[in-house]
C-alpha cells in the first residue's frame, strides 16, 4: 500500500483530533504525547506494523508497548482507525469512564490490540526487551517462518529516567536483540518542566555505551521517520529511534510547555487547533477517505497472516508449545519425586527441594525459562541439562540476569506475554523488593510468572538485617491475585510447583528456605497445597489448641506436638503453605482444619496478617521486628521461634 506524505499527514490527524476529543469529553487525560507522537504512530502503523486486526492475538504480529501508557489515548485511538473489531467510536467517547474499556491507562485483557499493562514508567520498555527475547528464543527452536516479528515501543523520558530502564536496556545490548525498536520521544519536557530542570544524561551516548544502535530524527517528518524503521529493521543490534517531536503539536497556544502533558487543551485550544492543521470536522469525526486508508492499513498484512496460519496448522508440536499446553505426564516425575522423597525420609532446605523439582520440571515442560539475579547458585534455579541462552545461541532456557532485579521481573513479563514462555526467576526474598513493581503488574495482568524467592526468613543467618525478610510474607499476601508459597518440605515444595505452573492467570511465589528440613508428609495422593491450608498432623485424642505454621516452622510445631503427647496433651498441627488459596476454601472446609480449640499461630516473619486466623483469644508466635546477625538457629531462639516457646504457649491453654 502506498502512503504518501499527504496521507500521512491525515492519518496522523486522525490520531491527534480523536486523542484530543476523547480527553476533552472525559475531561481526564494526557493530550501532549498522543499528538506528538501522531507523526511516527502514523508511518509505523500505516507502513509497517505487521498486525492482523480480525486475529489480534496472531503469534507472529510484531508487539507493540507503549512504555509511555499516559498517552493512552494514543493507542486507543490507533485500533479504532485501524479496525479492530472490539472498540467502537462509542467506547472512545467513554475514555476514562468506569467500566470502560478504554482505561486511563492501557489495561492488557481490556482491549484485544493492548500487549500489556503499561504506566509505571520504565516497565514498559523493560518488557518488551522481555518480549524480543522471547521472539529469539522461539525463533531459534521453530525458524522464521513460524517465528520472524518486531518489538516496537515507545517511552518518554520519564522512561528513561528510571533506574529499570537502564538494566534492562544493558541486557537487550548484550543480547543483540536486533528486532527490538524503541522510539524515544525526545520532547525535553516531563510535568514538572523541562527536562534539563533534573537530568542532563546524553541518551543516544547511554544506549550506545550498551550495545545499541541510535538514530536521531524529526520526529514529525515522515521520510525520516520510514527510514529510521528501516534502517533500525536491518541492525543486527537494538535500535533507539530518538524522535524530535514537540509535546502536544498542533495546539497552538499550548505546544511546547509541560502544560500540555496532562491536561485537556479546551474547547477554544481544541477549535484552533483544528483550524491550525485544516480539520474542519465535528468532534469524533473521521472523513471516510481517511478510515478508509486506516482500514487498509489494518489489513496489510492479512497475507503474511494467512500463510502463517498455513504453516503453523501443519505443525502440531508449535501450536502446542505457543499455547503453554502442558505435555502430557508434565509433572509424572515430579510425583514420583514426591513418593521417592516420603519413602525416604528426605531432609534438605526447600530450596534445594525446588531445585529437585526443577530438574525434573525443565526437561518436560519445554515453554519453562529460568533464571536468576546472579544467584543462581544460591536461589538453586540451575537444573540440570540447561543451557544458558546468549547472542550467539538463542536456543536455551536458562537466563543470566546479572544483578539486575528490577529489570529480571519486568522482562519475566513480557516473557509470559509474548507467549510461548513460562518464566521463572530468583533472588533472595529480601531482594524482591526490587522488582515488586513488575511483580504487581504481572498480578494486575493475570499472567502467569513464577518467583523463586529463597533464604525466606532470619534462618538466613549472619547476613543479618539487611538480608532478613520480616514484612515480605503479609506484603505479598496483600496483594491481590499472587499466591504466595512457602512449603515446609519436599513434598509441599513439589505441589506448589505444580499449581504454579499450572496457575495461567495468577503469578506465583515460592518462598524457599535456606536450612534443611525434615519430610513431614507421609503421603502425595492429593496435593493438599491446594487446598492452601490442612491438617498435617492430627492428634490422637481431641485436641486442646492448633498450631498453625508455614515452611520451616511446621517442623517446630510438629516436634511441640510430640512433647507436649508426652505429656497427654493434644495438639493438631495445620501447615498453611498458601494463605491466599486458603481463604478461597469454604467456611465449612476453613472450620474442619482450624478447629474450635485456641489457636497458636507459628512464623519466624511479621505477625501481621495472622490474627484473622488465630481470632482474639489466639497467640501469634512471630516478629514484631527487624532481624538480628547470628547464626540461624541461635537467631531463632532469640526472636522465640522454638519448639520450647510453642510448648509453653500452648500451656497457657489449659
Amino acid at each position: 500500500m502506498s502512503l504518501n506524505n499527504q496521507k500521512l499527514k491525515q492519518m496522523a490527524n486522525a490520531i491527534r483530533f480523536l486523542s484530543a476529543d476523547a480527553i476533552e469529553k472525559a475531561n481526564s487525560g494526557h493530550p501532549g504525547m498522543p499528538l506528538g507522537m501522531a507523526d511516527v504512530a502514523a508511518v509505523l502503523f500505516g507502513k509497517y506494523m505487521n498486525i492482523c486486526p480480525d486475529a489480534p492475538r496472531w503469534f507472529n504480529r510484531d508487539r507493540f508497548v507503549l512504555s509511555a501508557g499516559h498517552g493512552s489515548m494514543l493507542l486507543y485511538s490507533l485500533f479504532y482507525l485501524l479496525g479492530y473489531p472490539d472498540i467502537t467510536l462509542e467506547d472512545l467517547q467513554n475514555f476514562r469512564q468506569l467500566g470502560s474499556k478504554t482505561a486511563g491507562h492501557p489495561e492488557y485483557g481490556h482491549l484485544s490490540g493492548i500487549d500489556m499493562t503499561t504506566g509505571p514508567l520504565g516497565q514498559g520498555i523493560s518488557s518488551a526487551v522481555g518480549m524480543a527475547l522471547a521472539e529469539r528464543v522461539i525463533n531459534a527452536k521453530f525458524g522464521d517462518s513460524l517465528c520472524n516479528h518486531y518489538t516496537y515501543a515507545i517511552c518518554g523520558d520519564g522512561c528513561l529516567m528510571e533506574g529499570i530502564s537502564e538494566e534492562a536496556i544493558a541486557l537487550a545490548g548484550l543480547w543483540k536483540l536486533g528486532k527490538l525498536i524503541v522510539f524515544w520521544d525526545n520532547n525535553n519536557i516531563t510535568i514538572d518542566g523541562t527536562v534539563d530542570k533534573a537530568n542532563a544524561t546524553d541518551q543516544l551516548a547511554r544506549f550506545q555505551a550498551v550495545g545499541w544502535s541510535t538514530i536521531s530524527i524529526d520526529g514529525h517528518n515522515y521520510d525520516e521517520i520510514a527510514q529510521a524503521i528501516e534502517q533500525a529493521q536491518h541492525s543486527d543490534k537494538p535500535t533507539l529511534i530518538a524522535c524530535k517531536t514537540t509535546i502536544g503539536f498542533g495546539a497552538p497556544n499550548k505546544q511546547g510547555p509541560s502544560k500540555v502533558h496532562g491536561a485537556p487543551l479546551g474547547a477554544e485550544e481544541l477549535q484552533l487547533m483544528r483550524t491550525t492543521l485544516g480539520w474542519n470536522y465535528a468532534p469524533f469525526e473521521i472523513p471516510n477517505d481517511v478510515i478508509a486508508t486506516w482500514r487498509a492499513a489494518g489489513q496489510k498484512s492479512a497475507a503474511l497472516y494467512n500463510q502463517w496460519k498455513a504453516d503453523a496448522d501443519d505443525n502440531a508440536e508449535f501450536l502446542s508449545y505457543i499455547n503453554d499446553e502442558l505435555p502430557d505426564g508434565w509433572d509424572d516425575a515430579l510425583n514420583a519425586l514426591k513418593l521417592q522423597t516420603i519413602k525416604e525420609g528426605t531432609k534438605v532446605a526447600t530450596r534445594k527441594a525446588s531445585q529437585m523439582c526443577l530438574n525434573n520440571l525443565v526437561k518436560y515442560v519445554p515453554q519453562m525459562i529460568g533464571g536468576s539475579a546472579d544467584l543462581a547458585a544460591s536461589n538453586l534455579t540451575f537444573a540440570e541439562g540447561m543451557k544458558t541462552i546468549t547472542a550467539a545461541d538463542y536456543n536455551g532456557n536458562n537466563i543470566m540476569y546479572g544483578i539486575r532485579e528490577h529489570a529480571m521481573g519486568a522482562i519475566m513479563n513480557g516473557l509470559s506475554l509474548h507467549g510461548g514462555v513460562i518464566p521463572y526467576g530468583g533472588t533472595f526474598f529480601v531482594f524482591s523488593d526490587y522488582m515488586r513493581p513488575a511483580m504487581r503488574l504481572a498480578a494486575l495482568m493475570k499472567i502467569r510468572s513464577i518467583y523463586v524467592l529463597t533464604h525466606d526468613s532470619i534462618g538466613v543467618g549472619e547476613d543479618g538485617p539487611t538480608h532478613q525478610p520480616i514484612e515480605h510474607l503479609a506484603s505479598y499476601r496483600a496483594m491481590p491475585n499472587i499466591n504466595t508459597y512457602r512449603p515446609c518440605d519436599v513434598v509441599e515444595t513439589a505441589e506448589a510447583w505444580q499449581l504454579a505452573v499450572e496457575s495461567r492467570s495468577t503469578p506465583s511465589i515460592l518462598a524457599l528456605s535456606r536450612q534443611s528440613v525434615p519430610t513431614l508428609r507421609t503421603d502425595a495422593k492429593e496435593n493438599l497445597t491446594a487446598k492452601g491450608g490442612y491438617i498435617i498432623s492430627a492428634a490422637k485424642e481431641k485436641p486442646v489448641a492448633t498450631l498453625i505454621a508455614t515452611g520451616t516452622e511446621v517442623s517446630l510445631a510438629v516436634a511441640a506436638q510430640q512433647r507436649l503427647a508426652e505429656e497427654n496433651i493434644a495438639v493438631n498441627v495445620v501447615s498453611m503453605p498458601c494463605t491466599e488459596i486458603f481463604d478461597r476454601q469454604s467456611e465449612e472446609y476453613k472450620l474442619s482444619v482450624l478447629g474450635t480449640a485456641p489457636r497458636i499461630a507459628i512464623e519466624a516473619a511479621a505477625a501481621y496478617g495472622w490474627e484473622r486466623y488465630v481470632g482474639a483469644n489466639g497467640t501469634i508466635i512471630a516478629l514484631n521486628d527487624f532481624g538480628a546477625s547470628g547464626k540461624g538457629d541461635e537467631v531463632y531462639r532469640y526472636f522465640g521461634i522454638t519448639v520450647e516457646n510453642i510448648i509453653e504457649e500452648t500451656k497457657k491453654y489449659l
